[in-house]
């Protein structure tokens, strides 16, 4: 049986996510379709790579992710002069950690990859060819690239294998002497801050090195890391390094529509800045001055 996901920015409110999996159930017999997420906002490839990259490594090799955000091609027909040729994206599989990712090359692949390095890349340039495919791709264009994938159809045969794709900005921490400047890159269905911070920037200042977290709303700094939510009492902040080893900020049994998530009680928005100043021994003379400690 063979797991495909689909990730979207198509919402649910419409028929589009029942009309992809139409179209798969058709093209692929006895898929199993597993929902990723359809609320990814319009064209945010970031945060598509981001929800994936949390997961995918639940799923088994083999699998095939569908990602239906940012689709339409950009392609040599909308070109009018030579400088436009870098903005040039195709469909493109991605075959990393031995599963498959089909999306178009506009940026996802290189927020998803970061500084790992693909097994494969394979560019769809047929596409050219096939201007009915060249709008709602996730259905048009996709659906029969996962289906050659699992019928084995030979890359070589329906693509080009290429070395090449789209480069995208993410922003990583900032670190020097004493400090890590960080940003929110996401905030959950909670409301909980999840942050570009990991715990391998945390382990290079040594351990049982005293911290404060901060942020916005100074009065709410934290300094200490615990291991689960319920480590804090009810309705007190917390931050833990989540399953991806991130640090995340939440309030313990919070969440948005009902007593409020951690970024609407702190104030905090995405890409607003996260500080975590480390105070090694000696560095200062109490624990009052720590506090009162201004420059962080």
């Amino acid at each position: 049986m063979q797991i495909i996901t689909l990730t979207s920015d198509i919402g649910l409110r419409d028929f589009y996510v029942a009309s992809v999996k139409g179209r798969l159930l058709q093209a692929v017999n006895g898929a199993q379709l597993i929902d990723i997420t359809h609320q990814i906002k319009p064209f945010d490839v970031a945060e598509a790579a981001y929800q994936l990259k949390s997961c995918y490594s639940a799923f088994p090799n083999g699998t095939i992710h569908i990602v239906g955000v940012d689709s339409e091609p950009y392609l040599p027909y909308k070109i009018k002069e030579p400088s436009q040729e870098n903005q040039l994206t195709y469909p493109t599989i991605l075959k990393f950690d031995g599963q498959f990712f089909i999306t178009n090359d506009n940026g996802f692949i290189g927020t998803f990859l970061g500084e790992e390095i693909p097994e494969a890349l394979y560019r769809y340039e047929r596409i050219e060819d096939e201007p009915k495919s060249w709008t709602f791709m996730m259905k048009t264009c996709f659906v029969d690239l996962a289906s050659n994938i699992v019928k084995k159809v030979p890359f070589k045969d329906f693509t080009v294998q290429v070395n090449t794709y789209k480069k995208a900005f993410t922003p990583n921490p900032i670190i020097e002497h004493n400090i890590i400047q960080g940003n929110v890159i996401h905030i959950d269905h909670f409301g909980n801050i999840i942050t570009n911070i990991f715990k391998h920037d945390f382990d290079r200042f040594g351990i049982d090195v005293p911290f404060t977290i901060s942020y916005q709303k100074r009065n709410y700094d934290i300094d200490e890391i615990s291991k689960a939510y319920n480590d804090v009492t009810i309705s007190e902040r917390v931050a833990i390094f989540n399953e991806r080893g991130r640090l995340e900020i939440a309030i313990n049994r919070g969440a948005n529509g009902g007593n409020g998530g951690a970024d609407r009680l702190f104030g905090v928005r995405l890409g607003e800045p996260v500080r975590v100043t480390f105070y090694p021994k000696g560095s200062v003379t109490s624990l009052n001055s720590l506090y009162d400690n201004t420059d962080r």
